[in-house]
């Protein structure tokens, strides 16, 4: 029935907090995704805290903003999306979008980078800046909240579980060897050390989810991540090693040369 009126009356009546010092930002999103979805919106505004708490306790409603559709009462912002077939986001799901999100704008970059400096987006260097690029983005997502990574690192890192200072020291000693990896100096600093944290994290991973079978979120995007630990943990982890073999050969070739 509800979904029937709204065809036929395109006319939705909206009440939101707009306020000298607040203005809901759910309201505003409700408003424009309710015009651009094709309904003329009456807007009503909740000026002060005392007209907000009389129109919820009027309606029996707990928050704003609030959307009604002819004679029924949508509700608010995700109940929006859901009368309009939109999907709502569930904060508790799991995600890769944040390690995707970060791959391909470090991938970006590092192409950026290289056609910058060599006239071509395609080069070896580009690689190993796309590598370490990811290194110091992943460190900074770390480093936002160290006890929480700590936190969530903890139930399955080897080492940091004997040793739980590794725990904050991980994110700083990759975001270290990322930042020596791009300038390209300090080579038997930066090597050591991705290979070593590299290593570590690359067997945590593995005997947690594919010996012991476990199913937990992956610290790798900072403490509050929602992406499942798994293979696109073990594939940081790996690209790290690989980096610090492929470093530590290429000084053994120019050496050699």
């Amino acid at each position: 029935m509800l979904a029937k009126a709204s065809l036929e009356n395109k006319t939705a009546v909206l009440y939101r907090m707009v306020m000298p010092s607040h203005t809901c930002p759910y309201g505003l999103k409700a408003k424009s995704l309710l015009e651009r979805s094709g309904f003329e919106v009456e807007d009503h505004h909740l000026t002060c805290r005392e007209e907000t708490d009389t129109f919820k306790r009027e309606h029996q409603v707990e928050t704003t903003p609030q959307t009604f559709v002819g004679d029924k009462r949508v509700g608010g912002y995700d109940d929006v999306r859901r009368f309009l077939g939109k999907p709502v986001n569930d904060p508790d799901a799991t995600s890769y979008r944040p390690v995707v999100v970060l791959f391909a704008l470090t991938a970006l970059m590092a192409a950026a980078v290289s056609y910058a400096v060599a006239s071509t987006p395609f080069t070896v260097r580009a690689l190993e800046w796309f590598i370490s690029f990811s290194m110091v983005a992943l460190a900074l997502l770390k480093l936002q909240d160290v006890e929480q990574f700590s936190t969530m690192f903890l139930n399955y890192d080897l080492l940091a579980r004997r040793w739980v200072p590794y725990s904050y020291v991980y994110p700083y000693a990759e975001g270290v060897a990322g930042l020596l990896m791009i300038a390209g100096a300090l080579s038997w600093i930066s090597i050591p050390v991705a290979f070593f944290i590299g290593t570590v994290g690359a067997a945590s991973v593995f005997k947690a989810v594919y010996i012991d079978r476990r199913e937990l979120k992956c610290a790798c995007v900072g403490g509050s991540s929602k992406v499942p630990l798994g293979f696109v943990s073990l594939t940081e982890n790996l690209m790290m090693v690989g980096m610090a073999i492929w470093m530590l050969v290429s000084r053994l070739m120019s050496t050699v040369a």
